[in-house]
């Protein structure tokens, strides 16, 4: 099983820093964009280690290190997909993605994205999802809203095709898939502890009893 946690170096962040703009050359929209990303850049940059920083839809979020118990379920997931996966497929977590389609461009880190080997290889923080097969994410109590809103949001637009969420505060299991305009047409639910199959180019049926 391979699981790559990114180190953070603080001479890229610097490089991939959004540009100051020149408040008399853009529209106030534009400014406000590059106040925002600025923010969340200082604050990306500053975080402490184990510290997620996260910009969706205008609002930037900073999410302490996660408890044993999520972390729990991440490795069940990590064990039950590396067991069945594609030998050409990666799972990985700490990964940031880019996700298009709002000004500023929303910057999201799953707990665990499955991608095709080498995808990930450039120096960028936040990559490009578009090779992105699925992303998973496990609620806690100060994420839950977030992970079943805006982030399901934010994975539809980037065309993501499968949305695996865990919610542990409603005891569900729910895997979203086919996106399309902005939006997952399909969704199937499970109870935790029930099977909730999952699709190609997975195959198999993900067993949530020790979630």
């Amino acid at each position: 099983m391979t699981v790559t946690f990114p180190e953070r170096d603080l001479r890229t962040d610097q490089q991939h820093r959004a540009p100051r703009l020149d408040r008399r050359k853009v529209s106030d929209a534009e400014f406000m964009a590059g106040v925002m990303e600025t923010t969340f850049d200082d604050l990306d940059a500053t975080a402490p280690r184990g510290w997620r920083v996260e910009l969706i839809e205008w609002d930037i979020y900073t999410m302490p290190p996660a408890n044993g118990d999520h972390e729990e379920i991440v490795s069940e997931l990590l064990e039950q997909l590396a067991e069945r996966k594609d030998k050409g497929l990666r799972m990985r977590t700490g990964v940031g993605l880019r996700i298009p389609g709002t000004a500023p461009a929303d910057r999201v880190v799953p707990d665990l994205v499955v991608a095709p080997r080498g995808v990930f290889k450039s120096s960028e923080q936040y990559h490009d999802p578009a090779p992105v097969l699925l992303v998973c994410e496990v609620t806690s109590p100060s994420t839950a809203e977030k992970d079943r809103g805006k982030k399901l949001g934010s994975y539809a637009r980037a065309g993501i095709p499968s949305f695996l969420l865990v919610d542990r505060e409603k005891s569900l299991v729910t895997l979203f898939s086919r996106p399309r305009n902005g939006r997952y047409l399909d969704t199937v639910s499970k109870a935790l502890g029930e099977p909730l199959p999952l699709p190609e180019p997975f195959g198999f049926t993900l067993d949530t009893s020790e979630f």
